[in-house]
């Protein structure tokens, strides 16, 4: 059908939030969505990237923050949803914060990091991948888990949210807080349209593409915690970006604004200022 928009994502409830969310915003433009879920066992990018360039589905979605810096070079990113839940938080069935010393789960290398940065005392447990026995692991008590407020919205657990933690220190890595539309490069045109006008927030976008400028220039090992975020200031695009080392002990970072005009040369300015200011010597070591 002319009409009609394939949208390829995971089985998983997180994922199926997210689609019902861009299906949800599309739904006035008068075309209709269909909803192509990827095998379960192969839940990686390239399963996804392999349904569009094999034409099973026009486009499909994921969090903007899972999104690599480089894309195949058959691909787009067409649209992101508006930014909702950036900050990270903590989750626990126990009315306790970071400051206590309690047992926190996550597997972010970013997270990790901050956390030994500023929550020393804090015990990291590893987590399954799997997003269901990690909320069986906090519904148990067994421990306190770490993620972004718009994530934990949609899986029904904000409930449990204990502490806010604030992005002026622990800062979101680049794309958080958003839904990312990647679609072929032929995609017709009037299906692109349709993307772009009812599903793509304009400043979230311009905001995300300078995160990701400071990715692609700063090119780091996938072990490197990385962290990028930037956002409208007084008509401003200001930017806070660095880099973090895995044990904690060392943090470089940069911030700068600049006009919307610019925003997409500020990421690099960023980068080059971060493996200017010890960045480099960081990802040698």
């Amino acid at each position: 059908m002319h009409n009609l928009i394939r949208i390829g994502t995971f089985s998983n409830k997180l994922a199926l939030s997210q689609t019902d969310t861009v299906a949800s915003l599309i739904k006035p433009s008068g075309y209709t969505t269909k909803i192509v879920t990827v095998d379960a066992k192969a839940k990686s990018l390239s399963a996804l990237e392999d349904a569009v360039l094999n034409d099973k589905v026009d486009v499909f979605i994921m969090p903007a923050s899972y999104v690599p810096a480089r894309l195949n070079d058959a691909l787009e990113l067409i649209a992101f949803t508006k930014r909702e839940g950036v900050n990270d938080v903590l989750l626990s069935r126990k009315k306790n914060s970071l400051t206590s010393g309690l047992s926190v789960g996550t597997n972010s290398p970013r997270r990790i990091a901050f956390l030994k940065h500023f929550y020393p005392k804090t015990k990291i447990v590893s987590v399954p991948e799997n997003l269901d026995a990690r909320i069986k692991k906090l519904q148990s008590g067994e421990c306190a888990l770490i993620m972004s407020h718009s994530d934990a919205k949609r899986l029904g657990i904000d409930n449990l949210i204990t502490e806010e933690i604030e992005t002026s220190y622990f800062v979101p890595t680049a794309g958080q807080g958003s839904i990312a539309v990647v679609c072929h490069k032929k995609l017709a045109f009037d299906k692109k349209e349709i993307l772009q006008r009812w599903v793509n927030d304009e400043e979230t976008e311009d905001c995300i593409r300078t995160e990701r400028s400071f990715l692609k220039t700063f090119q780091r090992p996938a072990t490197i915690p990385v962290f990028g975020y930037a956002q409208y200031e007084a008509g401003l695009v200001t930017l806070k970006a660095g880099v973090i080392s895995a044990n904690g002990k060392q943090v470089i970072k940069a911030k700068r604004s600049s006009t919307l005009a610019e925003c997409k040369a500020l990421g690099k300015k960023v980068a080059e200022e971060v493996l200017l200011n010890g960045g480099t010597t960081l990802l040698r070591a």
